[in-house]
């Protein structure tokens, strides 16, 4: 797989999912509206087990409430639950989300830091969170695998792994690293219109002919 297959690749999706008119997800409009790590940190762990529509609205209402780690520490635990109280595990998150921002004011002068192993020192923050912050906070190049990159890349037969961890290192083995930012945001619309968890819609793919299909059993 050379640079120009992954660049046709991309191209046959982005046509794709244009045709099904769905927006950026969550955090991408979030990292967009916002242009800020702290923001990208924080929307992207409401965003955990949450429907992608739940963790705008959530978003954007905790921080219409605090834009800033000294805002945020100004709110108490309750106030952040309330204000994201439709995003799952939304008690557990709001703790995190407090103890992150303290944690940024005592250790690193209110700012995110731009490194993965500091990302994930932080309360709740684990190898996703991490790597989304450093693609949509910092445009820093690392592969964001959720359950849509780790599923369709097996599906399509790109690599075999079990677990998102071994996905990460398996793609950064064949992917390119201009690619690796784009990836996340690309799988997670294509999988959410297209190349769906259950019963995916084969019939509307651009791989549809080349496609293995691993571990599809119906699909429309």
């Amino acid at each position: 797989m050379d640079e120009h297959y992954w660049d046709a690749l991309f191209e046959r999706f982005q046509a794709s999912i244009a045709q099904e008119r769905r927006t950026l997800p969550s955090v991408s409009l979030i990292a967009e509206e916002r242009q800020d790590p702290y923001h990208v940190l924080l929307s992207t762990l409401i965003s955990l087990r949450t429907k992608d529509e739940v963790t705008l609205a959530s978003s954007r209402r905790l921080f219409d409430l605090a834009s800033d780690p000294y805002q945020m520490v100004a709110l108490s635990e309750e106030e952040i639950a309330a204000a994201i109280y439709s995003a799952g595990f939304y008690k557990t998150k709001a703790r995190n989300i407090r103890l992150i921002s303290e944690i940024l004011i005592e250790r690193h002068g209110a700012s995110v830091p731009s490194t993965r192993e500091e990302l994930m020192a932080l309360p709740g923050v684990g190898v996703k969170t991490a790597n989304l912050t450093l693609n949509l906070g910092f445009g820093i190049e690392a592969i964001c695998v959720d359950c849509h990159v780790h599923q369709i890349a097996n599906r399509l037969g790109w690599i075999e792994t079990k677990t998102p961890e071994e996905s990460e290192a398996a793609l950064m083995e064949i992917m390119p690293r201009r690619f690796w930012i784009p990836l996340n945001e690309l799988l997670v619309r294509f999988g959410q219109v297209i190349c769906r968890p259950v019963s995916p819609f084969c019939s509307k793919c651009p791989e549809h002919d080349r496609c293995p299909k691993v571990g599809v059993t119906t699909h429309r």
